[in-house]
């Protein structure tokens, strides 16, 4: 016979697992409805309190879950810092967990991290859409996720709006005169170019022209690298070349010079991702700064905010900021 778990009962009543375990622990602050409501879902069930679903009202049993994909632990690094440094302000444990690409695995997880009754669950995945959102609504337990713009009533968000970025960016070079802006297809992430597609389109689009320059990478180049170098070889450049990571502007860096551009006199090029690699590089490759350490601080933050204050937690979507970093790859 199944064990009933608060998680059940949360699920019966229609509540988050904060409304059950306040009732559970007699907690003054739940409306008396809803007081009834979580009630008659513990009768019903047949629910029993234990002491790890007690604990949840009084932080005992503080866990939270972390599930970051297993291609972007560079990326990742300075993101859980930050969720670890808020976590031991607030007394959680965090259990780390990864994922390949896929929402059908990402449920199949956190069911998994849900069974093993952890109180919230952090996401970084920027892939994850609104329609992915409402499969993961069904679990009625605060997740935060990480790099989209989403919420609903257990679903907060904290991100960097890519496409604001590089419009504003776009914006200014073609004010300055600088009209011919490339983007590279970067194929390890789909979701994060079409934010800068679609950036690039918009500023274009507000400027009376259209952005054309989308370098795509055909599917039989098994690398970047390999299609830019041709690409190069054509004599065809840009005002500017814009790429999402650091070892795609590498790539555009050695192809240029190998095709005998001068980098930033004939092309200048920018990166989204900003890393320590594109200091490093010769010339400095310009990029944006965008705060990983701060996403995963202000994800926590706002997660133990939904624990504790649950529906009182008005913005649940959080934009944060980016510096860009001029270097000597623009001028």
């Amino acid at each position: 016979m199944k064990r009933i778990t608060i998680y059940d009962v949360a699920k019966e009543a229609d509540v988050s697992l904060a409304t059950v375990s306040r009732v559970i622990n007699g907690s003054e602050v739940v409306r008396e409805d809803t007081r009834v409501k979580v009630q008659e879902a513990i009768e019903k069930l047949g629910y029993k309190p234990n002491a790890i679903a007690q604990g949840l009202a009084l932080q005992k049993t503080t866990t939270i879950a972390l599930i970051v994909p297993e291609a972007s632990y560079f990326y990742t690094g300075q993101i859980i810092n930050g969720l670890i440094d808020v976590a031991k302000i607030y007394k959680y444990n965090i259990m780390l967990h990864t994922t390949t690409e896929g929402i059908s695995e990402m449920n199949d997880i956190i069911e998994n991290i849900i069974k093993s009754r952890v109180d919230g669950v952090v996401i970084f995945n920027d892939k994850l859409n609104k329609d992915e959102l409402k499969q993961l609504t069904n679990y009625q337990i605060p997740i935060v996720v990480i790099g989209n713009k989403m919420s609903d009533d257990t679903v907060g968000s904290v991100y960097v709006d890519y496409a604001k970025l590089v419009y504003d960016y776009a914006m200014k070079c073609i004010k300055a005169g600088k009209t011919d802006l490339a983007l590279v297809e970067d194929r390890k992430n789909p979701a994060m170019i079409k934010q800068l597609k679609d950036g690039l389109e918009r500023a274009f689009a507000d400027s009376g022209m259209k952005f054309e320059k989308y370098i795509a990478i055909p599917k039989e180049y098994r690398s970047s690298y390999l299609f830019l170098k041709e690409y190069m070889s054509g004599n065809i450049h840009h005002d500017v070349i814009i790429t999402y990571r650091d070892s795609q502007a590498m790539a555009v860096l050695n192809t240029a010079k190998e095709a005998g551009l001068s980098i930033p006199d004939d092309m200048e090029l920018v990166c989204i991702l900003d890393s320590k690699y594109n200091a490093m590089a010769r010339p400095q490759i310009s990029g944006f700064k965008i705060p990983d350490y701060d996403l995963g601080a202000v994800a926590m933050r706002l997660l133990t905010k939904m624990l504790t204050e649950e529906n009182e937690v008005m913005d649940k979507e959080i934009e944060l900021s980016y510096i860009f970093t001029p270097r000597k790859s623009t001028k």
